[in-house]
């Protein structure tokens, strides 16, 4: 079940993500001509004010279909009637003349030839559909006609909107208990010390081997403290104290710990907002700087494909909802950071590119984006091989 709710969460990630940008198009008059939850092929779809609503067929996520992303070219008419011209002759003729003018880039008079060569396929009993794309990108609110900021408004609302929901979570979590740390026990993780020496949720942790408690912050430096000896904790449970222990704390991520959660504080709104974003800055910064080590072994072992993903919140989903929440909104962001990578086709590339387009002012060759993008995927892939490579190997134990 928990397996099953990580999935749902990774595709929720995802959805919210696409609606970003879909929303975003809206807004600028860059009207998009698909929305699906889901992928498609669709399994049911409708379409309401010339937008195709569907849900696909595979249940990630969703996929947002955004018209005109590049330029048209001549060659996007040769690669989808190829077929049609052998079969066909007589479009020969129409064909090119859609193909000059997208040559010299006269775009107003391919789109009065791509008419034309529509009821030439009409004509000639073929199906139109082909030129759904190359008719797209020739309208006027097609992406690349749109001026800078309506571009990298669009692009960065897919990441910005992850960001946000990492924001949102983390500032309720802080409202909710996540603030400063109090004496009284929140969680007991599975098999450990803390679980085998009986400590359960709720209890107040009075003394540790004798030494009061005067603040939160002494409980993990006494345990710590104990350099793996064993340690007695006395705590209040129920109006009535207990003695519990001795038990040997285990060494974690280079400090010795029992293995419980203390529970926190709930802040105020403007208070738990502020903490939000410091974590959210100090993660980012944390998570730039891994991405910096990826050239070094010990940094691609950080590295999970969304196999591993999933596996980390399906063990966070099991410690409960707040522990669940803290990793979906991790992962939120790493989303966010990692598709403001400037790679085609990640949205950080397109934002990129848009930029040097308004620098330059002159449109980058489409030649130039389907070489950058060609490296990007392949880099892209291979994070995802390296990934996948050590979610294996965590999961077989190697």
């Amino acid at each position: 079940m928990s397996i099953f709710v990580a999935i749902i969460g990774l595709a929720f990630l995802i959805l919210i993500h696409e609606a970003g940008h879909f929303f975003s198009a809206l807004a600028v008059g860059m009207r998009p001509r698909k929305f699906y939850i889901g992928f498609p092929p669709p399994l049911v779809r409708v379409k309401r004010g010339g937008i195709e609503y569907g849900i696909g067929t595979i249940p990630l996520g969703g996929y947002v279909k955004i018209p005109g992303m590049h330029r048209p070219a001549a060659r996007d008419l040769d690669y989808r009637l190829q077929h049609a011209i052998t079969n066909a002759p007589a479009l020969v003729k129409p064909v090119e003349a859609v193909k000059r003018p997208l040559a010299r880039a006269d775009y107003e008079q391919a789109s009065v030839a791509i008419d034309d060569l529509e009821l030439a396929l009409r004509a000639a009993n073929k199906p139109t559909e082909v030129l759904t794309d190359v008719r797209e990108s020739l309208a006027p609110d097609a992406y690349w006609r749109q001026r800078a900021w309506k571009k990298v408004l669009v692009i960065f609302a897919g990441p910005g909107t992850n960001l946000l929901f990492a924001i949102v979570v983390f500032a309720i979590l802080f409202m909710i208990g996540g603030g400063k740390a109090t004496s009284a026990v929140d969680d007991v993780l599975p098999d450990t010390p803390a679980a085998r020496m009986g400590v359960e949720a709720g209890d107040r942790i009075l003394a540790i081997d004798g030494q009061p408690i005067r603040e939160a912050a002494d409980i993990p430096r006494f345990i710590s403290r104990s350099e793996g000896n064993g340690v007695t904790l006395l705590v209040r449970r129920s109006g009535r104290t207990a003695t519990l222990g001795p038990a040997r704390p285990e060494k974690t991520d280079g400090v010795y710990r029992l293995g419980f959660v203390l529970r926190g504080q709930g802040l105020a709104a403007p208070a738990a907002t502020k903490e939000s974003v410091l974590l959210t800055a100090r993660v980012s910064r944390d998570i730039a700087a891994s991405l910096g080590s990826l050239v070094h072994a010990g940094g691609r072992d950080e590295i999970s494909s969304p196999v591993g993903i999933v596996q980390g919140s399906s063990a966070a989903a099991d410690q409960g909802l707040k522990n669940y929440l803290w990793v979906l909104g991790l992962i939120s962001l790493s989303l966010a950071l990692l598709n403001l990578l400037p790679l085609l086709p990640l949205d950080g590339g397109h934002i990129f590119f848009s930029l040097l387009e308004a620098v330059r002012g002159r449109a980058v060759a489409r030649e130039v984006y389907e070489r950058v993008s060609a490296v990007g995927i392949a880099l892209v892939l291979m994070l995802f091989f390296i990934g996948l490579t050590n979610d294996v190997g965590r999961i077989g134990g190697g």
